[in-house]
């Protein structure tokens, strides 16, 4: 990679790590002594020097390795893990990923409204960090509907794998951030699940350009994650976090790696999910037949 390509990937680890810790640019100049014109400089992809990397890495908790992206990133911040997905995002040419029940990139407008909801219940009452989480919510939502808005304009070559086991789970509980959340309308819940399965069924069925959807009826990784493809560089993202059934934006650690040997196998492990994958359809007709039809 060229110094410049560098430089910018520093500058959105450094928007991302600090967004994760709720930091605005006028905190985190002030806890590092440097102005808020230079972080922002920073951000941009200006590339600070190394003992002001240093400075920054302290002043965010991280390590220097960390924020230069060095091996693998850590990230323990559901926040600055969707931002890093919105930056990554925004330069790919490919896109594969298994997320559960569905990638949020593929969700309709009935999900994004009642997600505010889902990801408030999933916070238990009696969580220590409870507070801090629901104020998380707000800038969580900002990044994923950039992210949507950013893939629906540039709409990149995008593979997506779903499980039918964890469609089905969708379908029994519906769209829900706990296990039977009070007050709830379970009835109502089950049919915004349904609208999502049936979205990917007509995506199975209509192929838009550059979208493919593969359908699993085998066993599954216990995580979710993403490959990412711009050029020749390819990161491999692996996450705890999720935003469908049972939400978690609080617990776990996210990696993005762009090291050789996890990208081979990821992208081998992404090849035979896909073979074996129910696709077209076949696959429309085993979500409408088999998730669908079993609900009835």
């Amino acid at each position: 990679m060229t110094a410049e390509i560098e430089a910018g990937d520093i500058g959105q680890r450094i928007k991302a790590f600090r967004m994760g810790k709720s930091m605005t640019p006028e905190e985190l100049a002030a806890r590092i002594g440097v102005s808020r014109a230079a972080i922002y400089r920073y951000e941009g992809g200006h590339p600070p020097k190394l003992d002001t990397l240093g400075k920054i890495a302290e002043g965010l908790g991280v390590s220097l390795p960390n924020l230069l992206g060095v091996g693998v990133e850590y990230i323990g911040s559901a926040v600055s893990f969707f931002e890093r997905m919105r930056q990554l995002e925004e330069n790919a040419d490919h896109i594969s990923m298994l997320f559960d029940p569905v990638s949020y990139l593929l969700t309709t407008g009935s999900f994004d409204e009642l997600l505010p909801t889902v990801l408030a219940e999933s916070i238990p009452d009696d969580a220590s960090d409870r507070a801090a989480a629901l104020r998380d919510i707000d800038t969580l939502l900002k990044i994923l509907s950039q992210r949507k808005k950013n893939f629906r304009e540039r709409m990149p070559n995008t593979v997506s794998l779903v499980c039918a086991a964890e469609l089905a789970q969708f379908m029994r509980t519906g769209f829900v951030g706990t296990f039977e959340p009070s007050r709830a309308d379970q009835e109502f819940r089950r049919d915004v699940a349904r609208r999502e399965i049936e979205n990917i069924a007509r995506i199975l069925r209509d192929q838009p350009i550059g979208t493919q959807v593969g359908v699993i009826v085998d066993s599954m990784p216990g995580a979710t994650f993403q490959l990412f493809k711009q050029g020749t560089q390819t990161r491999v993202v692996v996450s705890p976090f999720r935003l469908g059934t049972f939400a978690n934006i609080r617990l776990g650690v996210a990696t993005v790696s762009a090291a050789p040997e996890a990208i081979e196998l990821y992208t081998e492990m992404t090849n035979r999910l896909w073979r074996r994958s129910l696709k077209g359809e076949e696959g429309a007709d085993y979500i409408e037949q088999q998730i669908l039809g079993a609900s009835l």
